[in-house]
């Protein structure tokens, strides 16, 4: 997409405007307190199948979600709409909400001395000149490196290339308002194998917030080649007790169901198998997971979280060892525990790991491992 349509840093003051508006007319109709999130998205994907164009898509998102409280009573509303009609009768909707809606002690915003004090530029904003003709090639030069790479090569699932930008701006009515645009750029490419009646499928991709960092298309359909020839032939083995090594990719999905066994919702819901288990030995002593929610050009780097709360590197493992919950300020103050600042990341982590393989999983966290040696 050309720079002068991107969406940007230039459209943050308008959106902090709206949130400010939003935020009086909540007042004005008799919310206590409430928080509201606004973005502004713009998107071009392109994909392609069997050296046909398969999809050109364009799209520009904008919307609003608040959540305003009546004493500890709760009520939420969003709108695709954004002029004062909608703002109007979206705070209404959410006001006749909290009015039916059961006094929860733990509910209502964060304490205000928690709230991010600045608003830092981690380098995640960069948007990508490239036309729809650029990225209609980029992704055929992809599909067609898979197929020159292997014979067994036989069929392809589709090559996709994805360019976001998008704004978000976050405010309460503590006065906190804090908002930042990104970048996010996709190269993805899925084929199907076949060899002696059998067929498998594989994919390879790649992400950054510099499209014209992205990995070449050759290397990204060689790859993806690579993979799914490599799944011919597979066999199953004997039940027996080895030790297992889980590819990059596979290992992501695997700690995935352990933040969510330590996230606060599942913890003072009772669904999780590590409620009460803070200070024990999880994993060997040479594992660590750390949170580095401020990395520059971080695919989830962040000064607050979904609270407003300042974000802050720590670790949720430690030597093997569980030392950190991952909580929002309800679920902190629902098991008697302070907030992580953590606050709507793991909705992220999640959401992000639910979509299709040829999409990246993009999250916060980084795993460092040692040797036992």
């Amino acid at each position: 997409m050309k720079a002068e349509q991107s969406v940007g840093p230039q459209d943050l003051p308008r959106l902090q405007e709206q949130v400010e508006q939003i935020i009086a007319e909540a007042r004005r109709q008799g919310a206590s307190a409430c928080e509201v999130a606004v973005t502004l998205e713009q998107g071009l994907s392109t994909s392609v199948r069997q050296r046909e164009v398969e999809t050109v898509e364009f799209n520009r998102d904008q919307g609003f979600g608040i959540t305003l409280y009546v004493g500890q009573r709760k009520g939420s509303a969003s709108t695709s709409a954004s002029g004062p009609d909608a703002i109007r009768e979206t705070v209404a909707a959410a006001l006749a909400i909290a009015e039916h809606t059961s006094e929860d002690p733990s509910s209502g915003l964060a304490d205000a001395s928690l709230m991010c004090k600045q608003v830092e530029d981690f380098d995640i904003y960069h948007p990508w000149a490239i036309t729809p003709d650029q990225a209609v090639e980029l992704a055929l030069a992809a599909e067609a490196a898979a197929f020159d790479a292997d014979s067994r090569i036989t069929n392809a699932d589709g090559s996709t290339v994805s360019v976001h930008q998008g704004c978000r701006v976050y405010g309460n009515s503590h006065g906190f308002i804090g908002g930042y645009a990104a970048t996010r750029n996709t190269l993805s490419c899925v084929m199907i194998a076949e060899a002696d009646g059998q067929m498998q499928r594989d994919y390879w991709y790649d992400f950054n917030r510099r499209g014209e960092l992205l990995a070449s298309p050759q290397s990204i359909g060689q790859r993806a080649a690579e993979r799914a020839a490599s799944r011919l032939g597979a066999r199953p083995v004997p039940t027996c007790e080895v030790p297992v090594l889980f590819s990059a990719e596979l290992a992501g999905g695997l700690f995935g169901s352990f933040l969510s066994a330590i996230a606060g919702g599942n913890l003072y819901r009772k669904s999780s198998f590590l409620e009460g288990q803070l200070g024990q030995m999880l994993f060997p002593q040479w594992l660590t997971l750390d949170e580095r929610p401020h990395e520059r050009g971080g695919l989830a780097s962040s000064s607050f979280d979904g609270d407003g709360l300042a974000t802050y590197a720590k670790p949720f493992v430690e030597n093997g060892r569980l030392v950190s919950y991952m909580l929002s300020t309800y679920s902190g103050r629902k098991l008697g525990m302070p907030s992580t600042a953590n606050a709507g990341v793991f909705t992220t982590f999640t959401s992000a790991m639910a979509t299709s393989t040829r999409l990246p999983l993009f999250a916060r966290w980084a795993v460092a491992c040692w040797s036992q040696n």
